[in-house]
């Protein structure tokens, strides 16, 4: 953990940008349009203010790889050459391991068998070493990709996988393996060459096989991937970006090609900052994975109609999600792979470099070829553009591109601009649409038993936290709570009953319920806060009970203390599971509340704990005429008391809302002697509340 920085181990997944004393970046962890994922050098933390995820460099890696804790200090043990000491794990060790691990351990076993079969055999040699060198691929270019063979045997990988002691159930899960009705069972991949596909961080999670048998010349699908599995989703992963991102970051360009040997062919020829779609269609997650890196990307396609048609399909998406998209074709029959092979790595990257345009050229000059005066095809030309230029979300580049278009096009601006503006009315009309579904079906699912009260939380720039811009005179409830741990507020407001408050239509009550329950939940994390950063820490000497003597009083035993002599406890799960935990452990030696629970195993205690955990800088150095603010450590015996006194009163506030509420409905004001009662105990309660106003700062209590 000490080792572990956090610029360091993000910059691995994410282009980090300087921002003042802190660097910001693309969210890896939800669709981030404009920056909003936060790193401090200083508190070695990280913290995106869109979706709330981050932590320590631990954490971080936690949630990007999926790994669990132990996993996750392994793999920064392993980037920090750091020797893990470990013993031998038991069978019921092994056996509760995690599925992802065992998959993770299968891919990477099979990565080496592959590799193994084509350098180390006969066959291998002959046959799949052969292919690559008569491609014109180098031994280190071979080697740098991990390329390998499967050989024309039925099911000799899956004796070798068995023999090797792997669980046979995880070679068919990872589709190394295929069995039949018949229970009979054979290699997926038997007789291709070998293409692993791996992560960013350069985990296998699956492989791609070209066939080589001649008998198969004429078909469609030359390629077999591994299936859709809980480690490999096709649409997700990109081939070359853990070779590339380096690169990628370097340039601040990625160019995107089709298929694996594309990637491999431009490795050779110098250019490194290449990924492939391995012959899919372009998709959103595989965007979201280049945008982390650079938000320029140059997309190579074969110079046939299938090429360009591809090319098109994914230009939307590019500008959808802000890219800055130039496209390059190659001459008509060639792809990166056979371009290469006739031109050396100088020519190559002049082409690259000389041969781009952006996509309004583009789709200028390729439609109106298909055109050709045809008024109808003309306007088919234009809606195309028009519908592209809409997607566009910065109000700036779009603007920029309405007055390109309409100069190539030698058309009026204006026309240009109201039908893009009337595209987006549609899309947001949709948008707003599809939001109705969904709350229509998220309120059936509610009334099936099976909803939940959604937490509040800050809402980001861009929009809500699906990424999408809102809808025009929508109503967007009130996020927030990073203080609130998993404790959820009561009877989240919908925004029909926001606009009802604001206008005086009822719905009141509620609307104050709702503020009332954050507070509240609000100046309790302040005493959970003072747990995280000075928990062990001596607040001041106490006469203990039993011997008289005067012994240290520790932050968490105050607070306990406190909470215990007027028998409450706090209403937040994840606030009393902190207290414990400090309560169990604060005399360890060498215990520290802050290291303990910044680095816990459970992510929304570790999350919790960040958020809290640091004392701002700016008010531990303020200095005005003069005066020095002390450190918050200095001023603890002053500062508990008066937290624990707003909490309680807090509570006592909370308590008098819910006796004037009962007081008012018709059951009690029917009811004389509940109603007394009630009167009486509210009667009580206003007086514990003057003494503890006074506390909190001699307040008056209307």
């Amino acid at each position: 953990m000490d080792a572990a920085n956090i610029v360091d181990v993000v910059s691995d997944f994410v282009t980090l940008k300087r921002a003042g004393a802190n660097l910001k970046g693309l969210c890896p962890f939800h669709d981030d349009r404009t920056p909003s994922f936060m790193v401090s050098p200083s508190k070695n933390i990280c913290k995106c203010f869109a979706c709330g995820k981050g932590g320590t460099p631990v954490h971080f890696i936690m949630e990007h790889e999926q790994l669990t804790y132990p996993e996750a200090l392994r793999y920064l043990a392993k980037k920090y050459h750091i020797e893990i000491q470990e013993r031998e794990q038991t069978d019921e060790e092994k056996a509760e391991q995690s599925e992802r691990e065992s998959m993770f351990a299968v891919n990477e076993w099979a990565n080496e068998w592959f590799q193994t079969q084509m350098n180390d055999t006969v066959d291998g040699r002959a046959v799949g070493l052969a292919y690559f060198r008569q491609r014109g691929f180098r031994d280190d270019i071979i080697k740098k990709f991990q390329v390998g063979f499967c050989p024309d045997k039925y099911d000799a990988q899956w004796k070798a996988g068995k023999a090797a002691g792997y669980n046979e159930s995880f070679l068919l899960k990872t589709g190394l393996c295929i069995q039949r009705e018949d229970g009979k069972t054979y290699d997926r991949f038997r007789n291709r060459v070998i293409f692993p596909i791996h992560t960013v961080s350069g985990k296998v999670v699956g492989f791609g096989g070209r066939v080589l048998d001649s008998r198969t010349k004429g078909v469609q699908v030359k390629y077999q991937n591994s299936p859709e599995s809980v480690i490999y989703s096709k649409k997700r992963e990109l081939y070359g970006l853990y070779l590339a991102k380096q690169a990628i970051v370097k340039s601040e360009l990625c160019y995107l090609v089709e298929g694996y040997t594309d990637v491999m062919a431009m490795h050779q020829q110098g250019v490194e900052n290449v990924v492939a779609s391995s012959g899919t269609a372009l998709t959103e997650a595989q965007i979201r994975s280049i945008h982390r890196f650079t938000e320029n990307i140059v997309v190579i396609y074969d110079g046939d109609a299938a090429g360009i048609k591809a090319s098109q399909r994914g230009i939307d998406l590019l500008l959808a999600e802000g890219m800055n998209v130039k496209l390059l074709l190659l001459p008509d029959g060639d792809d990166p792979d056979s371009f290469a092979r006739k031109h050396t790595a100088t020519e190559y990257q002049e082409y690259l470099r000389d041969h781009q345009v952006d996509f309004i050229h583009f789709k200028t000059d390729l439609l109106l070829q298909e055109a050709q005066n045809d008024p109808i095809k003309l306007s088919r030309l234009v809606n195309n553009i028009v519908q592209s230029l809409s997607v566009i979300p910065d109000d700036i580049t779009r603007s920029f591109y309405i007055k390109e278009t309409a100069r190539t096009l030698d058309m009026d601006e204006r026309l240009i601009t109201s039908a893009v503006g009337k595209v987006r009315r549609q899309q947001r009309e949709e948008w707003r649409k599809q939001k109705e579904r969904e709350k229509q079906a998220g309120e059936r699912q509610a009334q099936g038993g099976e909803g939940g009260v959604a937490a509040l939380q800050r809402p980001s720039a861009a929009g809500d936290e699906s990424g999408e811009p809102w809808a025009e005179g929508s109503e967007q409830a009130p996020k927030g709570g990073d203080l609130l741990g998993d404790e959820p507020i009561p009877e989240a407001l919908t925004a029909e009953e926001i606009a009802k408050a604001r206008n005086g239509q009822g719905g009141e009550n509620r609307l104050a319920a709702t503020k009332n329950d954050l507070l509240f939940l609000q100046t309790e994390a302040l005493l959970v806060q003072m747990i995280v950063r000075h928990g062990e820490k001596v607040m001041c000497d106490v006469e203990d009970e039993e011997t008289g003597e005067e012994r240290p009083l520790t932050v968490v035993e105050y607070i306990q203390y406190s909470l215990d002599a007027d028998e409450i406890q706090f209403r937040s799960p994840l606030h009393r599971q902190i207290l414990t935990e400090a309560l169990q452990h604060f005399k360890e030696e060498g215990f520290r509340s802050d290291r303990y629970f910044e680095n816990h195993p459970d992510l929304a205690v570790a999350n919790l704990a960040n958020e809290l955990g640091h004392e701002p800088e700016a008010l531990s150095k303020i200095h005005s005429k003069g005066i020095t603010v002390k450190p918050e450590e200095e001023r603890l015996v002053e500062l508990l008391p008066h937290l624990m006194a707003d909490y309680k009163l807090a509570i006592v506030d909370d308590s008098l809302r819910s006796m004037m509420q009962e007081m008012r409905s018709p059951e009690v004001l029917a009811d004389k002697n509940r109603f007394m009662d009630l009167m009486k105990r509210y009667q009580e309660m206003k007086e514990v509340q003057k003494e503890l106003g006074k506390q909190c700062g001699d307040r008056v209590i209307n």
